[in-house]
């Protein structure tokens, strides 16, 4: 049986991220997207959607935009932060890993309780992000519903 696909576009300064608008190297196109019961998240990075700029070099504050990101991508479908199930974390630098963990922490406390203590699996990387200024990347998988 095949099941509906849902596209959430992503907007970047009230346009649709999509070239000619945004460069061609920032070519995301979906916010999310849902099939069936799933939510698949696209990266989410501590750019300004409304600049498109990175307006901080502090890691916690560009991991603090990212997740709030989520949060709004997973609230578009129709779920919740506590329906998150997977994590990928993209970082420039693993020596942020202990302040990625507390800074995650904290944002679940306050957005997701039920991953407190149920948290997502998760995949951990060092990487070289889109642009030299980004310190931070998350995508998510999630569900609409744990029933």
């Amino acid at each position: 049986m095949a099941q509906k696909v849902i596209h959430y576009p992503e907007y970047w300064g009230g346009k649709k991220l999509a070239h000619p608008f945004v460069p061609p190297e920032q070519g995301k196109f979906s916010r999310s997207v849902v099939v069936g019961n799933l939510i698949f998240v696209s990266g989410c990075q501590g750019a300004n959607d409304e600049t498109m700029k990175v307006e901080t070099d502090d890691f916690r504050e560009q991991m603090m935009i990212a997740l709030n990101k989520v949060k709004r991508a997973m609230e578009e479908a129709g779920s919740s932060m506590n329906n998150v199930i997977k994590t990928l974390i993209l970082m420039k630098d693993t020596n942020h890993y202990p302040i990625m963990r507390r800074t995650e922490l904290e944002f679940y406390q306050k957005n997701a309780p039920f991953l407190v203590e149920n948290p997502p699996a998760s995949t951990i990387m060092g990487v070289n992000l889109g642009k030299p200024e980004y310190l931070i990347e998350i995508e998510v998988v999630g569900v609409i519903s744990r029933e």
